[in-house]
């Protein structure tokens, strides 16, 4: 089957075409993106502007259309945080149907960190044993932590990136004060769910997704993607302590200079690696291993969990 999938994220737009079945590695067919950051569109009454809706549907439409010329068979939508927190989200959804003919699925932050635990587990295997895993996106920070499909905890806190350095820092780079003020507040967030998280027992193997975590790691000697997603990645506590510190002390500009890191994430990647040290100073990790799958294939698998059962794949 060919399933397409619309992700949009608070960072990204993306449609995904996937050649799949039950049982089987999604293969990647098709991507189409674009980094239309809609976190930038929330208004002072955390409402998406009538540009970011206009914008939002421009991509929906051009998606689908993409996804029939590229043989689509099963079309699905959703939608993350900034959708989600939206004060008009609702009806931003309800336009966009009106437009494109689509329904979106909004899914709820728990689901986020439940969908992006399935995907790791999916690539590790059981002989990771019992995983915890960290997301941060443009809107949240998701954890979850577990030894089934099904994580034991799965928790949002509202610590994405973009959130972050729209609501935190005022200036390229960040004043020290600010910095000190971030750090202080997204530490408080974290240590309040460390006792939930770490409960049933401690990880056996610590894992981090997104692309915060895949930038700060290239950053900090990573495998290129140059390499493919097979390359092992991972990122030590002691080297991401030290960028989350020289991070904020770069402008943007600097920042997209390094290697792995895009123009378009350079402005929020000094709050992104407070939050990814933070994550790993208060849970005690010293490693974590970088995965290539995410949320977005944690969609595509519970969607392929859901047909019915094949032998064999199709001719």
């Amino acid at each position: 089957m060919r399933l397409g999938v619309l992700d949009i994220g608070s960072n990204t737009v993306h449609l995904l075409v996937v050649d799949a079945h039950r049982g089987a590695r999604p293969l990647p067919a098709y991507s189409h993106k674009e980094e239309l950051r809609l976190t930038e569109y929330l208004d002072a009454r955390n409402e998406l502007s009538a540009e970011g809706i206009e914008r939002l549907g421009a991509f929906v439409e051009e998606a689908l259309r993409l996804a029939e010329d590229k043989g689509v068979e099963d079309f699905l939508a959703f939608a993350t945080s900034a959708v989600r927190e939206a004060a008009n989200g609702e009806q931003v959804l309800a336009r966009i149907d009106e437009r494109c003919g689509v329904d979106i699925d909004v899914l709820s932050g728990r689901d986020e960190a439940r969908l992006t635990f399935l995907a790791v587990r999916r690539w590790f295997g059981w002989s990771a044993g019992r995983l915890l895993v960290f997301d941060i996106g443009g809107g949240s920070l998701e954890i979850a932590a577990g030894v089934d499909e099904e994580p034991d905890v799965a928790v949002s806190l509202p610590l994405g990136a973009g959130r972050l350095t729209r609501d935190w820092f005022t200036a390229d780079p960040p004043p020290a004060d600010e910095v000190r003020a971030l750090r202080r507040h997204v530490r408080a967030e974290i240590a309040r769910t460390v006792r939930d998280v770490v409960r049933n027992g401690e990880s056996t193997c610590a894992v981090a997704t997104s692309k915060t975590f895949k930038q700060l790691a290239r950053v900090a000697g990573a495998a290129p993607s140059s390499e493919g997603v097979y390359a092992s990645r991972s990122l030590s506590r002691q080297d991401l302590a030290h960028w989350a510190g020289k991070l904020t002390t770069m402008d943007t500009a600097t920042r997209a200079a390094l290697p792995g890191v895009s123009p378009g994430r350079a402005a929020q990647l000094a709050a992104g690696a407070l939050v990814a040290d933070a994550a790993m100073d208060l849970f005690e990790v010293d490693r974590l291993e970088v995965c290539p799958w995410a949320l977005r294939e944690g969609v595509i698998l519970r969607r392929l969990d859901q047909l019915p059962g094949r032998e064999t794949p199709p001719a």
